[in-house]
């Protein structure tokens, strides 16, 4: 039977000298959970990890879209579609979207990742001329001469956007598919030196949230993204181009969420960047009483602080001026151990 290893995160200034540093950044470790698919088999010291495994959870992660992984990242988000599930419908015009996008690196984001397709839950498929028309200008605009200055990503499942935005400038594509959707994803990645991240999601956002099952949510989403990266990699993607998301309210439960967000740690073992989007996603209303998903700022933050405890190295958030005030006093509280 497989063993998983899930690192058990720490911040503490105060580091055992037999302490090892997780993926390179903030956090370190000294145990480690062994999860096996009929269940966890205890904790082990650091010291015990199979080599290999050791190496994959320490490694530094390479810079992807020139970022390094030393402290967390915030990627701010610009929907510019209609039925967004949190802002759908926010920016009537092009010139709209970029004065958000703007306003959200001048509020702290590292990135910005530029979505022209809703996938909420039950949204329907866009078409391909009307997503490049919502988005490549906003990407161009934010590329070009005197643009915003951060990297910029593009949301998007299908290669023939993927390629249009890269041509204007993008550096990451976000594909909540995982390059499924389109089977040619790949190969538009692949040709160029944009970086990659690849998301778990069951079924399609029309069908996903109808009765979601897994045999064990933790390890199937990290067996699911180890799969794709092999996929990803074939296709002459290197893995460090890659950022791995475990979808968060793709496909899952609240209990599903919880649990994935419990063990974050674990995916450090696929040995990329870790990107997480639970940004006022239903189960942070349901949980804290927030009907409105623009009242879901402090669940988000609360969500994302753990996460970051975690190690967590890129959070997509809506609300980026309040998560950037929430890290800058977790730094100031030692939370960087």
């Amino acid at each position: 039977m497989r063993s998983y290893y899930r690192p058990i995160a720490q911040t503490d200034p105060l580091r055992p000298q037999a302490a090892r540093r997780l993926a390179g950044g903030w956090c370190w470790f000294d145990r480690v959970e062994v999860l096996t698919r009929a269940g966890s088999a205890g904790v082990i010291a650091a010291a015990d990890l199979p080599p290999d495994v050791a190496a994959r959870l320490c490694a530094q992660r390479p810079a992807i879209v020139g970022l390094s992984w030393q402290v967390p990242k915030l990627m701010g988000i610009v929907n510019t579609t209609p039925d967004s599930f949190s802002d759908g419908g926010r920016f009537g015009s092009s010139a709209e979207a970029v004065a958000a996008a703007q306003a959200l690196a001048a509020e702290g984001a590292d990135l910005l990742d530029i979505g022209g397709e809703s996938t909420r839950p039950g949204a329907a498929p866009v078409p391909e001329a009307e997503e490049i028309a919502r988005t490549i200008p906003v990407i161009a605009a934010l590329c070009g001469a005197g643009g915003v200055g951060v990297p910029v990503s593009v949301d998007t499942r299908k290669a023939v956007v993927a390629r249009a935005a890269l041509a204007a400038g993008a550096v990451l594509v976000n594909d909540v598919s995982a390059m499924e959707h389109d089977p040619q994803m790949a190969a538009a990645v692949a040709a160029s030196t944009a970086g990659l991240c690849l998301m778990h999601a069951q079924g399609s956002p029309e069908t996903m949230q109808a009765a979601p099952r897994y045999d064990n949510v933790v390890l199937d989403v990290y067996d699911y993204l180890e799969a794709r990266i092999a996929a990803a990699e074939a296709a002459g993607i290197a893995r460090a181009r890659i950022l791995v998301d475990p979808g968060i309210g793709f496909g899952k439960s609240q209990e599903h969420n919880l649990a994935l967000l419990r063990n974050l740690s674990l995916l450090h073992g696929l040995g990329c960047p870790i990107l997480l989007g639970a940004s006022r996603k239903r189960f942070i209303g349901s949980i804290g009483g927030a009907a409105l998903a623009q009242a879901r700022g402090p669940g988000t933050l609360a969500v994302t602080l753990a996460a970051v405890a975690q190690g967590v190295q890129v959070h997509r958030v809506h609300d980026v001026a309040e998560v950037a005030q929430g890290l800058r006093l977790w730094r100031a509280l030692g939370g960087e151990g």
